[in-house]
Order: structure tokens, then C-alpha cells, then sequence
């Protein structure tokens, strides 16, 4: 895939101050949870650079193959919390807001697992990853997993 525009180069200030917020909303909770979050909304936009990404983060960061390989079944895998699937489950209603407005489950499962502030820091990550997954599927963007860590800490 060759990218229609780099965004960073189009939009420096504003990529700068989009990348900064993204790296303080991912830091907010816990690594593991917030890899599993970015995870799942890239699966379901079918967002081939952040899933490339993201995996090789959760990896990095202690995530064993057997979780990231049944994130897209996480509802019978057994092998997640039931913070992780209120989490999760929080991320599908969001990230499918288009496809209807059933999401009072996923509220209830999210507001017995998760503080109001925790709840707020997750809907960000949420919104997060949905805007990185639109750039880079709008875009056409393929970013090296390393050259993203590097670009993070930059503005860390």
C-alpha cells in the first residue's frame, strides 16, 4: 500500500498535539488493557497498520499470543478478565456506534468494572484508536511498529 499523504507532514502542530494526547490517554490505564482495546477497534476497521502495530506493542509489553489471537472471539474465549470483556465490550459498542444504539449492556458490564473517571479514560482510548484508525485507513499509512515507539516517546 502506498500512503495518499503524510499527515505528520501535512499538519506538523497538529499531529504533534494528536500524537501527544494519544500517548497521555494510552498511559492512563493499564498497558495490557489498553493494547487489547486498540487491538479490538483496529480489527473491526479493519485497520491492517494498527493491528501490525499494536500486536507487536501488546507482545512487547508481556501479552502472550493466546490472547491476541482470540481477541476477535474474546466473548468465549476464557482466557480474559471480566474487566478486560466489560472493556471490550465497551470498545464494540463504540467503535459500531453506526450500527445501532443497543450499548446498555456494554455500559452496565463497563460501570461494574470501572470507576467513572476509569470509564472516561477508556471511552477516550476508544475515540483514540478510532481517529488513528481512520488516519491511517483514510491515508493509506503503514507505520514501522519501532519508528511509531520512537515517535512516541518524542513527544512523551
Amino acid at each position: 500500500m502506498t500512503a495518499r499523504l503524510d499527515p505528520f507532514a501535512a499538519a506538523p502542530s497538529l499531529m504533534k498535539n494528536w500524537m501527544s494526547t494519544s500517548v497521555a490517554v494510552a498511559a492512563s490505564l493499564e498497558p495490557s488493557l489498553i493494547e487489547l482495546v486498540k487491538i479490538r477497534a483496529s480489527q473491526i476497521n479493519g485497520c491492517a497498520n494498527c493491528i501490525n502495530m499494536h500486536t507487536v506493542e501488546a507482545r512487547a509489553k508481556g501479552e502472550t499470543e493466546q490472547r491476541i489471537y482470540l481477541l476477535s472471539a474474546w466473548r468465549e474465549a476464557p482466557c480474559y478478565t471480566d474487566r478486560e470483556r466489560a472493556a471490550l465490550g465497551w470498545t464494540e459498542a463504540l467503535t459500531r456506534l453506526s450500527e445501532g444504539h443497543a450499548h446498555d449492556g456494554a455500559y452496565q458490564a463497563l460501570k461494574a468494572q470501572f470507576t467513572e473517571e476509569e470509564q472516561v479514560k477508556l471511552t477516550l482510548m476508544i475515540n483514540v484508536i478510532n481517529g488513528w484508525n481512520r488516519m491511517a485507513v483514510g491515508f493509506g499509512l503503514w507505520v514501522d511498529p519501532a519508528a511509531a515507539a520512537a515517535a512516541a516517546k518524542a513527544v512523551a
